[in-house]
């Protein structure tokens, strides 16, 4: 593994820090934890949100080749979406950073609450194959047009009492009319944190990552069967 450019994306003021780095990376999955509706608090990464997206990640490095994936998440000034949407600038930071690092691969985001909302939204970045959201935070209303082209699976518990599962579902819902390719799974007894039945979180994260990097134009697997039209996929 080489260390330099680690070392870069570390520096202060970076969005991008890289927890693993190929010399030949070919894909890239970038993490994005949760936060707040409003805060300029600064971000720190033993704050719980980061914290709980560590396990996330190494469920998804299970999922893909260590020699071909590079594996990072987003480093936000501010814990708070705010009126600015503080956490969409700097996921776009963090993808400009990651492409003049290793130059133009696939990436998947797997986002978690506000993280999520935010995963969903940096969708329009061309270097974006797909996105992982975890029990996303979606407002009423929050757009769906710059999903095309992208691959896009919500996973949320049924019994998430801080962000919407139906909101959710009604989001992959608009995006399919739209002939977007979305999809949705909600796990059963499944809470906002992701500490009930976190096996089967991780284990479904993993296989998703590698059906949204998979080879062809539309994914495979569990990615293809919660896009399915009808009930919502349950597991």
């Amino acid at each position: 593994m080489e260390r330099g450019p680690m070392e870069q994306g570390a520096q202060a003021g970076s969005a991008l820090r890289l927890r693993h780095l190929p010399r030949q990376p070919t894909a890239a999955v970038i993490a994005l934890h949760g936060g707040r509706a409003d805060s300029y608090e600064a971000a720190r990464p033993w704050q719980l949100a980061a914290l709980r997206m560590r396990p996330v990640l190494r469920a998804a490095a299970s999922g893909v080749p260590p020699d071909e994936t590079a594996l990072g998440h987003v480093r936000y000034r501010h814990r708070g979406w705010n009126p600015e949407e503080d956490p969409l600038y700097d996921a776009y930071r963090a993808l400009e950073e990651l492409g003049r690092l290793i130059g133009p691969v696939p990436v998947v985001l797997i986002g978690h609450s506000m993280g999520g909302r935010a995963a969903l939204r940096a969708a329009a970045h061309p270097a974006v194959r797909g996105v992982v959201a975890l029990a996303p935070w979606l407002p009423e209303g929050e757009g769906i047009e710059h999903l095309e082209g992208t691959r896009t699976v919500i996973l949320h518990g049924e019994r998430d009492r801080v962000t919407s599962a139906r909101a959710s579902m009604d989001y992959v819902r608009r995006a399919q009319a739209a002939r977007v390719d979305a999809g949705i799974i909600l796990i059963r007894d499944g809470d906002h944190a992701m500490l009930t039945r976190p096996a089967l979180w991780h284990r479904t994260i993993a296989e998703l990552v590698a059906d949204l990097l998979g080879p062809g134009e539309r994914p495979s697997g569990l990615a293809a069967a919660s896009s399915r039209p009808g009930s919502p996929l349950r597991l």
